[in-house]
């Protein structure tokens, strides 16, 4: 399981290292986010820096559906998909090759979007051990969950439009205990405060990462 992991896992990053669809379209479209909500908040710097933690978020959301909808893509052409069942390939090793593979993406865009917060926003880190567990384990469970219906939408016609409908409201506890941990991070904040939110970000990432070593193999055959 773990050898495939990591081949599927190398595969998509050498993909993506080639086309470069992660860093010259999905973290453009995360800073224009962050620009637009800037605008939209007005010049006063006060509810930007309040309102920085929860539109971080917002922004990592719309890029994870974006890089979902990538991984999906990369095996939906020239019978991709079929030559994966019919590699021999362990399923919970591909669901975790391609998690990982989309998790890497995640924290290489977080680790963009952060800058663009501190830029924009004006917002100081006063825990970076905390935004740092944070942004990590949010990526895990971005990933894995996102890699989980990505499978579910990946045949059928639609999968552009429903994979945001399915995913989006699974990933509600993650954007509720990262802006919470976030907001416990940044300057003003309570770190302690952000401890029981990276528990249930632990809990998430460990409940999704179950679910898809079981589930994904039938997933896939099914689709």
């Amino acid at each position: 399981m773990w050898r495939d992991a990591v081949l599927v896992a190398g595969k998509d990053l050498r993909i993506e290292a080639r086309s470069r669809v992660a860093l010259a379209q999905v973290a453009p479209f995360g800073v224009i986010a962050l620009v637009l909500f800037a605008f939209a908040l007005g010049p006063d710097r006060a509810p930007m820096i309040k309102g920085a933690p929860g539109l971080f978020w917002v922004a990592v959301l719309f890029c994870t559906v974006l890089a979902v909808q990538r991984s999906v893509s990369v095996e939906s052409a020239d019978g991709a998909r079929d030559g994966l069942r019919l590699s021999g390939l362990d399923p919970a090793g591909l669901f975790l090759g391609k998690a990982a593979a989309v998790a890497v993406q995640l924290v290489v865009l977080e680790a963009v979007l952060t800058a663009g917060v501190l830029v924009l926003y004006g917002a100081r880190v006063a825990s970076v051990g905390l935004l740092v567990a944070a942004c990590l384990l949010g990526a895990v469970g971005l990933a894995v969950s996102g890699t989980l219906y990505g499978a579910l939408s990946s045949g059928l016609r639609v999968r552009e439009t429903l994979l945001p409908f399915l995913l989006l409201p699974i990933a509600a506890p993650v954007l509720l205990a990262g802006t919470r941990i976030w907001q416990a991070a940044l300057v003003g904040g309570t770190p302690a405060y952000g401890t029981p939110w990276l528990r249930l970000l632990l809990v998430f990432d460990a409940v999704y990462l179950a679910m898809g070593v079981l589930v994904f193999g039938p997933i896939v055959e099914s689709a």
